[in-house]
């Protein structure tokens, strides 16, 4: 299958690939989806297959108006419809019980709830539009690997696998929508992104964050609860706020391979770095470096010398919070100096 690069004019034609049960990525404000029919169950199966991705992983159903969500939720709260007010089009998902039978079970995971988003993108609401049906879209990339934040990296991961990919450039945010359960009696983060707690909180009021880590036969409410994500081939350190990279250079050094470095430019800038340091600027901030992050780890998961990458934490509070699930995920927990 050849994989055709569509530009933001050519909508109309990728459209028509996702009516006929083709599948299409699409750019959002957070990462690039993988999009298909989220009502063509035989689509829907292609896109578990296009990524390998684990079948009771449900998918998040995008969608381009409230309408859209009310034709299959089954019951949506009066708090939802206020942050949907507030926070759609944006970089929130939210979780709510469905109309029976009105999603497949191969989108649903086999539950009986369903996450729905409203993406702050204007070329992927026309491409929803111009289909006239919602579309499932998890991160367009091999399953477990960094989520593409370019059309390039879906090429990278995707080519010859799925129809086509709409290019609309990099993406803003870079680290996934915010999940939020509504489905129950108190809403539940089940996973942190750009819309924090806090934020939240500042509209509805209190709300819980999961720390509940799923079983091994128990299916998943959200994307990125269950399974390893984020993670290139090379082994990733977190380093920790306070952390003398001295230190950390020391230790590249002594490698007697190639290392990647992610870190802030006062950072790279200060230090003096080894022949065997390779390195990426995650900017002069924590939203530089959410935006960045999954770009450096595709950069090095790309150079097969690189066998471990020392990755920049930042404090865990705002987007930090997103940040450092996404970067503990990578690494898996793994810190920079822990003993082992």
């Amino acid at each position: 299958m050849d994989t055709r690069i569509f530009q933001l004019d050519e909508i109309d034609e990728a459209a028509k690939l996702i009516q006929d049960g083709q599948l299409v990525a699409f750019p959002t404000e957070t990462v690039y989806g993988l999009g298909a029919d989220a009502t063509n169950e035989k689509a829907v199966k292609q896109v578990y297959l296009a990524k390998g991705r684990p079948s009771d992983n449900p998918l998040i159903v995008h969608i381009c108006s409230k309408d859209m969500a009310e034709k299959y939720a089954q019951h949506i709260p009066d708090d939802a419809y206020k942050l949907m007010d507030h926070f759609w089009p944006g970089s929130l998902t939210m979780i709510f019980k469905i109309k029976p039978g009105s999603l497949s079970k191969t989108v649903t995971g086999g539950l009986k709830t369903a996450a729905f988003r409203f993406p702050d993108c204007k070329p992927t609401l026309d491409l929803i539009k111009k289909a006239g049906r919602p579309i499932v879209g998890p991160s367009a990339n091999t399953s477990g690997k960094p989520s593409p934040t370019t059309a390039q990296h879906v090429y990278h991961d995707l080519a010859g696998k799925i129809a086509g990919i709409l290019d609309n450039g990099p993406t803003r945010v870079g680290v996934e929508s915010t999940v939020l359960d509504m489905s129950g009696d108190h809403p539940v983060i089940l996973r942190p992104g750009a819309v924090t707690k806090q934020m939240i909180e500042d509209v509805i009021g209190s709300i819980d964050v999961n720390h509940h880590k799923v079983g091994k036969h128990e299916t998943p409410k959200a994307p990125g609860m269950k399974y390893k994500h984020y993670a290139p081939a090379a082994q990733v350190y977190v380093v920790d706020p306070g952390t003398n990279w001295d230190d950390v250079v020391a230790w590249i050094k002594q490698q007697p391979f190639d290392v990647g470095m992610m870190a802030e430019e006062k950072i790279l800038q200060h230090e003096v770095l080894p022949m065997n340091a390779s390195q990426f600027s995650l900017g002069n901030n924590v939203q530089d470096a959410s935006a960045r992050l999954f770009d450096g780890l595709r950069e090095f998961d790309d150079k097969p010398n690189v066998k471990a990458i020392v990755c920049q934490a930042f404090p865990a509070e705002g987007l930090g919070v997103a940040y450092m699930n996404r970067l503990n995920k990578s690494a898996g927990g793994v810190h920079f100096g822990q003993k082992k």
